[in-house]
């Protein structure tokens, strides 16, 4: 017998929209993610302030992940120290169903930017394969050349060149 888990859900990106932002404040709000990506969860003002000005800034590119109609997370890309990086957060009910990987996939086709750098805490399994499958490496040499975090969480370095 099959679950309704066992079907990948239809994933797309689309424009973020006012309404997406409660539901991405209760993803990045949830403890298991937060401990996850290795990333401190804002409170309400902080997290306002942060979506105002990533959406103010017409040199970010940012898009809503939705799975079978439900919002599901949030992907995105911007400069930092002369790299271009990119991140994603996807709601823990998502996790493991195949949508980070189609929402990357979908992403990597829509932005031609390369590279394209991304950082993942060494104990976040799940996003390492996702980065993998859509095609970024590792980048050792970039790793070796990285301060140490301030923070004490080991991050790997992802690159994808083409």
């Amino acid at each position: 017998m099959t679950g309704v888990h066992d079907v990948p859900p239809a994933v797309r990106l689309r424009s973020v929209e006012d309404r997406d932002l409660d539901v991405f404040f209760d993803y990045q709000a949830d403890p298991q993610a937060v401990e996850m990506a290795a990333f401190p969860a804002r409170d309400k003002d902080q997290f306002a302030a942060h979506w105002a000005k990533i959406r103010a800034d017409d040199t970010l590119v940012v898009r809503t992940i939705v799975a079978d109609g439900m919002v599901a997370g949030n992907i995105g890309c911007w400069q930092e120290n002369g790299q271009r990086l990119l991140g994603y957060w996807v709601g823990r009910e998502f996790w493991g169903r195949g949508v980070a990987t189609q929402a990357l996939a979908r992403f990597v086709d829509e932005v031609s930017i390369r590279p394209l750098y991304a950082h993942v805490a060494v104990h976040n399994v799940g996003s390492i394969r996702v980065l993998e499958k859509c095609g970024f490496r590792r980048d050792r040499l970039q790793e070796a050349k990285a301060p140490a975090s301030d923070d004490g969480i080991e991050e790997f370095i992802f690159v994808l060149n083409a």
